[in-house]
């Protein structure tokens, strides 16, 4: 390395915020340096204590052990740790690795946080120090060609125009995740299937070129589907891909993910098990996934539930063990725990997490609902950690709700707040013994076209009540609270199902919330009610091309409604429908046969297969459960258990079993996770292996000729992932048609932060 290299000039910012009557604000500071930066912020306060996190990134050359140094000037103490062991002589703190995180590449970084003692003020710590070398945040460059100047800096910051609060229409309307390529090398036949993103931002003048180490292997630049087979190549062959604009290559990307066996394992750290007051023991297992960029590197890390085994339906009196919710890298690295603890009852409708980048700060949170003795991913309690509001029966029907936004990169609380709706009496949602009373949904919604939306809900066999947060300026704040007891609301009484959609059901730029056989305006007014009440699967989209707007197939348990029906999404007009027939209690619906214009739909309890008018146009498919983009054409398939199958007039074609995996949700037999989360737009699907020590990614092997950005740049679909975990897990759905003879796609009006 050039002597110059070590050269360091520090430059420090701070920025603060007071904390009032329970509301966290949050203290940073970012340090950055010639060879490493910084970044350490004040997660919470309390009387005599505070929390924070710091995530250190390398600028320079890899790393194989570090260590982080600063110094406190007001006598802060640092009392615990996590993810570092850090030590501390008088006002010198020194924070080293622990074994999983040894390690920093160039532009990687590591994250550790710790609580502390403080009396009088708290200032952040004016420098830091990588492996000795003081971190001012620029990459190490030559010596410069003249000598910088020694003009002092202003001992005060100059005074800066706010930036607005909603981008500028030029710039795209939507705030979406500035992503990066999601590069993965998928092994096929003797080859390797190479894959990557196309952005929502680039739908045309964009072309890529392709290198294997340092040679690239495409002769002209790719101007068609992102993706590549690079024949005969080594299973360990290292990609990357450069875009090209206007001629101009650009820099490359990072290395592809390896699929060498199909798929991609994520370890996982199993929690231990325990006993129920009642003395039954009980084990963990893997269960919901979802994803978001929760540290601001533009690839996606995995939240992910454990359920102990004695996760109960509401439906079940009985203890049950504490939920946990994990973040994890991509290569296995977890980042934090969140421990529900004992006031929060698993199973599948209980625990409704969302994640999602709120504020527009580029990195993503995590919503969920919490109560009395939940610990965060940083060790923060809310409320009593001695309460146990359970009663005899195992239902908690008494004790405080909370409603709780956590820091998605650390899992430190970012605001807390009463749970909305609250549960009041138990008897007014439909029984008295605590089974409708905790019926939870969550959701994610563009409420005002521009930002997103929390959505978290109670209640759909009688009253349903549905509250919209946002999450600005590190406060949820409350936008609306729909209420079906509510004069004029009347309608949306007992229409809910075991999910709920969202969607632009009227065009005009807001999105909405489908629940159920109700939906509710972006205002939180009621849009209309079909009346056809409750039921256990819906799905809402493009359905059919051929007629404007969007579409709701959704099947129901009314033995005096129709079983299934094909609704207008802005009126609610029932388009066609199925005879009653009881409980029908699957259904889907897609573009999983060519041979029928739009999507097909089917169910439990309906024989055949309908298309777009209703009409029976063939053979029922063997499952009734979730969908995956997979092979190369724009038709759907088949996703059940833990097999992939391509639709036939004859039958099923298998295109994937999973290996030594397992579904999720007993009957539901739904995955972790399905979403376009890697490569070009078609799915992958994340299974648990049989014993929960990893979740293992498949990503398809079969190359494409259809070009579409990511499906995460497409607003609808991207909440859609947000919202699949929720209670009975349904695939998500395009704000705009892929099936057989498909337009191009409408371009995304969106903005990346």
């Amino acid at each position: 390395m050039h002597p110059s290299r070590h050269r360091l000039i520090l430059l420090a910012a701070t920025t603060a915020a007071t904390v009032v009557a329970g509301t966290l604000g949050a203290v940073v500071a970012s340090a950055a340096a010639v060879g490493c930066r910084v970044d350490y912020q004040i997660t919470n306060q309390w009387q005599g204590g505070f929390g924070a996190n710091v995530t250190v990134t390398n600028l320079g050359d890899p790393v194989n052990g570090w260590a982080v140094t600063w110094s406190y000037a007001a006598g802060q103490q640092v009392t615990q740790a996590w993810n570092a062991a850090v030590t501390q002589s008088g006002a010198q703190v020194t924070a080293r690795n622990v074994d999983h995180n040894t390690a920093i590449a160039t532009n990687g970084s590591a994250s550790f946080g710790f609580n502390g003692s403080w009396t009088g003020s708290n200032p952040v710590p004016g420098s830091f120090a990588l492996n000795g070398a003081t971190c001012t945040g620029a990459p190490p460059t030559d010596e410069p060609t003249t000598p910088p100047s020694t003009t002092p800096p202003p001992t005060t910051p100059p005074p800066t125009t706010p930036p607005p609060t909603t981008p500028p229409p030029s710039a795209g309307v939507v705030q979406m995740e500035k992503l990066d390529r999601g590069l993965v090398s998928v092994r096929s036949g003797s080859g390797n299937l190479v894959s990557w993103r196309l952005l929502g931002t680039e739908t045309t003048g964009v072309e890529f070129n392709l290198y294997r180490g340092a040679t690239k292997v495409n002769a002209t630049p790719i101007t068609g589907a992102t993706n590549y087979l690079d024949s005969g190549a080594s299973a360990g062959s290292a990609y990357t891909v450069r875009a090209v604009v206007g001629g101009v290559e650009q820099a490359a990307s990072a290395p592809a993910l390896q699929f060498g066996a199909g798929y991609l394992d994520v370890p996982l750290q199993v929690p231990a098990g325990g006993t129920t007051p009642s003395g039954e023991s009980y084990s963990y297992s893997a269960n919901d996934a979802s994803v978001g960029d929760l540290n601001g590197d533009g690839s996606y890390e995995i939240v992910l539930k454990w359920d102990p085994s004695n996760a109960k339906d509401n439906s079940q009196s009985g203890y049950t063990g504490n939920v946990y919710v994990d973040a994890y890298t991509l290569t296995g690295t977890r980042l934090w725990r969140i421990d529900l603890g004992r006031n929060i009852r698993a199973g599948a409708h209980y625990t409704q997490f969302q994640v999602y980048d709120y504020d527009g700060d580029g990195r993503a949170e995590v919503a969920m609902k919490t109560a009395d003795g939940t610990r965060s991913g940083t060790g923060q309690l809310i409320g009593s950690s001695s309460a146990d509001h359970r009663n005899s029966s195992g239902y908690v029907l008494s004790g405080p709700e909370y409603l709780t936004m956590f820091n998605g990169q650390t899992g430190a609380i970012a605001s807390t707040v009463s749970y909305d709706p609250p549960r009041g009496t138990v008897s007014s949602w439909g029984d008295s013994y605590g089974n409708r009373v905790d019926r939870f949904l969550a959701g994610t919604a563009y409420l005002d076209g521009q930002r997103p939306s929390l959505i978290m809900a109670r209640g759909y066999y009688t009253r349903a009540v549905i509250a919209a947060w946002d999450f600005r300026n590190g406060t949820l704040t409350r936008r609306w609270t729909f209420d079906s007891n509510s004069s004029g609301n009347g309608a949306a009484a007992g229409q809910g199902n075991h999910q709920l959609s969202v969607a632009d059901v009227d065009a005009d730029g807001r999105q909405e919330i489908v629940y159920g056989a109700a939906t509710i305006d972006d205002n939180g007014r009621l849009l209309h009610s079909t009346g056809n009440g409750h039921g256990d699967a819906m799905h809402v989209g493009d359905l059919d091309p051929g007629r404007a707007g969007l579409e709701v197939f959704k099947v129901d348990e009314d033995a005096s409604k129709p079983s299934s029906y094909f609704a207008d999404a802005r009126t609610g007009q029932v388009l066609w429908s199925t005879p009653a027939s009881g409980d029908n209690g699957r259904g889907v619906s897609a573009d999983i046969w060519a041979g029928s214009p739009g999507a097909e739909s089917w169910s439990s309890a309906v024989a055949g297969l309908a298309n777009t008018r209703g009409q029976n146009v063939g053979r029922k498919p063997s499952s009734a459960n979730f969908l995956a983009w997979w092979d190369g054409d724009p038709v759907r398939e088949l996703l059940d258990g833990t097999k992939i199958d391509k639709y036939g007039t004859g039958g099923e074609t298998r295109l994937l079993d999973g290996s030594a995996v397992a579904s999720n949700n007993g009957t539901k037999s739904t995955p972790a996770l399905s979403g376009d989360i890697l490569g070009d737009w078609r799915e992958e699907v994340i299974w648990r292996t049989t014993d929960s020590r990893a979740l293992r990614i498949y990503s398809t092997p079969t190359p494409t000729s259809t070009r579409i950005y990511t499906l995460m740049h497409d607003p609808q679909y991207r909440v859609a992932i947000a919202w699949q975990n929720t209670a009975y897990n349904q695939p998500p759905h395009p704000g705009f048609f892929i099936g057989n003879g498909m337009n191009t796609p409408p371009t995304p009006d969106i903005h990346l932060r």
